[in-house]
């Protein structure tokens, strides 16, 4: 009993690391991507991609691949409802006038990328190597201008959890503050990410699937209210809200993001801690150890006609480098010094807006909601390919920038702290 404690309590720290965690899910994005290109793995690995699993008596009949995608990322989109759900209620988003810079840049770092990444692209498809109005891909493929344009949303997310995972690499003599206006950055930038793929990627249907979410919702917001929680019941509401979402045609892991956010975050019944923060760590093992791995596995596990360094110069990828790399950054910075400039909002106490570059950098690090987003923009296999190699390329380029800079910020910082 006392190891198999030691063992839990092991698996929580681990879980509980953003250096780890990221670490992790960055390894199986990479082993993914090395077995969908092997010879000796190729096969294998499309062939388990694509066996279908069906639910009986349902119209739910999809490829393993996709219910990695489809079921697995619930457990992480459950998580980030339950933060979102805590942070709105008692965290760094319940007072909006302190929260309001990190939370403008937010916008302002969704707003630049896409508009960059459909004027880069919009130059490829002028004087690029195809006719004018098309874009050459690296596979030869021509596609028009219209079709690439489809991804606009695909840089637009910035990923919490590497992008924490970086700070805490680089970041460790830099003031808290600094990881909070990330941490309240990234948690606004997820919820207008859920909201993009609500309203962009669903595709609606009958009315009374509708029915179906509210009644499920109604009956969460029940159960987990109760002083005693039926979690068998909980169980069986939060697997049919899923099914009534994919019925509907709204992505179903927003299912997850739903019923994160109708958890109760204050403390009931004389319990120590609000329930959507208990959830949320009991939860935080399954999703970074399990359901975002294996997600990253199969969501980089796509197969090139060659995989070589040309796939740099495809002008998909080029166009989401910029988005990430450059746009995330410019739209953050923008808004961060235009609204304490002239709209007359303060940055918290002891940094200038300067203090944010470092920062802004990491945050265009896509990932996971990236790889989703271009899954659900693209229906051409190949330019979902290459739209998830160039989200990986910009956010191991975005991390690289991102830890140099952060590196150099916190000697500076602790230089500053001896002098003082």
């Amino acid at each position: 009993m006392a190891q198999r404690r030691g063992i839990g309590a092991a698996v929580r720290r681990i879980a509980g690391s953003d250096r780890i965690s990221g670490l992790i899910m960055l390894g199986f994005a990479l082993v993914g991507l090395i077995l969908a290109n092997l010879p000796a793995t190729a096969h294998l690995f499309e062939t388990v991609a694509e066996t279908h699993v069906a639910v009986p008596h349902t119209n739910i009949d999809l490829p393993i691949g996709h219910w990695a995608q489809d079921g697995l990322l619930t457990v992480f989109f459950l998580t980030v409802g339950l933060d979102l759900k805590q942070e709105l209620t008692t965290g760094s988003l319940a007072n909006p006038k302190a929260a309001a810079v990190p939370m403008l840049c937010a916008v302002g770092g969704m707003l630049v990328p896409p508009v960059l990444f459909v004027a880069v692209a919009s130059l490829f498809s002028q004087w690029g190597s195809g006719e004018s109005g098309t874009v050459v891909l690296t596979g030869g493929q021509t596609v028009p201008f219209a079709e690439l344009a489809q991804g606009w949303a695909v840089p637009t997310a910035t990923d919490i959890a590497f992008s924490l995972a970086v700070l805490a690499l680089f970041a460790k003599g830099l003031p808290g503050s600094i990881r909070a206006f990330l941490m309240t950055l990234a948690t606004v930038d997820d919820l207008l990410a859920i909201i993009l793929i609500a309203v962009f990627f669903s595709s609606l249907n009958a009315w009374y699937w509708f029915l179906g979410i509210a009644a499920c919702a109604a009956a969460w917001y029940v159960l987990v209210r109760m002083r005693r929680v039926p979690w068998i019941a909980v169980g069986v509401v939060g697997v049919l809200a899923w099914v009534m979402m994919f019925e509907a045609g709204v992505h179903p892991t927003l299912a997850g993001v739903l019923v994160g956010l109708l958890t109760p975050a204050r403390e009931r019944f004389g319990e120590t801690t609000p329930r959507a923060q208990r959830y949320a760590h009991k939860l935080q093992p399954l999703s970074a150890l399990v359901a975002l791995p294996v997600f990253a596995l199969f969501a980089t596990g796509v197969r090139f006609a060659s995989l070589t360094p040309a796939l740099m110069l495809s002008p998909l990828v080029i166009a989401i480098i910029v988005a990430l790399v450059v746009g995330k950054p410019l739209g953050i910075m923008t808004t961060a010094w235009i609204s304490t400039r002239l709209g007359g909002l303060a940055m918290p106490r002891g940094l200038k807006v300067t203090d944010l570059f470092p920062a802004a950098c990491a945050c265009g690090i896509g990932f996971t909601v990236s790889f989703l987003i271009a899954s659900l923009a693209y229906t051409n296999p190949e330019l979902s390919a290459e739209a998830r190699f160039g989200v990986l390329a910009a956010s191991l380029i975005a991390a690289a920038v991102s830890g140099v800079l952060l590196h150099r910020q916190s000697k500076r910082w602790a230089m500053k702290g001896r002098k003082g």
